[in-house]
């Protein structure tokens, strides 16, 4: 058994590829650090259209993945190969999931009750649909919408900064921690999600709600989604 944090970010801005490129060695071993002290095996690198490998941290396997901005929300894709970048906006949710599929990899439903319709989608080939940390209050309604699609369950911190990392997880059933073992663990039903209720977790959750609340952030719990909207951090700010 394994526990990995499948929705991480080597950093903790959007909108300036060079200067993040320049950050993101020093945002992953940050994280990787983290990670460790928070007892998890490993984390996935999710970051925003676009996948960086990094070397091999001695503190956690570091796992490659992106997170594709689609037209209609955010697919985290998560495997031995994921695609270098993707244009935000430019692909459907099937078009994503091909395309994780195409390389390998596993295609999961992103925070599906946070700006994104993607949940919507009944006939899109989806491997899981993730507990987002953010949010975890999200749960109930996850876990019924993954029985209704026959869907396994994974946890993601969606961690900006390394201290959040952890905050949802995934324990993943394999004898080796791979990308290929985490993906066949996905697709065969081996994985389960995980929420730490520690007191930074909470605090950090009345925070975000806060956050979400100024920055006008779409939340389906509190009233129907009309749409993708723009996840906090994403507008270059």
């Amino acid at each position: 058994m394994y526990a990995v944090d499948l929705h991480t970010h080597t950093r903790f801005f959007h909108g300036r590829r060079p200067l993040g490129d320049r950050f993101d060695p020093l945002g992953v071993r940050l994280l990787a650090t983290a990670a460790r002290r928070r007892g998890l095996d490993g984390i996935a690198t999710t970051n925003h259209d676009y996948y960086t490998a990094f070397d091999p941290s001695p503190d956690v396997e570091t796992l490659p993945g992106i997170e594709i901005t689609t037209d209609r929300g955010h697919v985290l894709v998560v495997g031995p190969d994921p695609p270098a970048a993707t244009k935000p906006g430019a692909l459907s949710p099937r078009e994503a999931v091909a395309l994780a599929h195409d390389c390998d990899c596993a295609a999961i439903v992103a925070h599906p009750y946070r700006n994104s319709t993607v949940r919507e989608l009944e006939d899109v080939p989806f491997d899981a649909i993730e507990v987002n940390g953010k949010h975890p209050r999200s749960q109930p309604l996850v876990e019924e919408l993954a029985g209704e699609r026959d869907l396994p369950l994974v946890g993601g911190s969606d961690a900006h900064y390394p201290f959040e990392v952890g905050r949802a997880y995934t324990v993943v059933d394999a004898d080796r921690l791979t990308p290929e073992s985490v993906v066949d663990a996905i697709r065969d039903g081996n994985v389960s999600a995980r929420v730490s209720r520690s007191w930074l977790d909470r605090t950090l959750r009345r925070g975000y709600q806060a956050i979400h609340r100024r920055k006008h952030v779409i939340d389906a719990i509190e009233r129907p989604t009309p749409g993708v909207g723009t996840p906090p951090g994403e507008d270059g700010t």
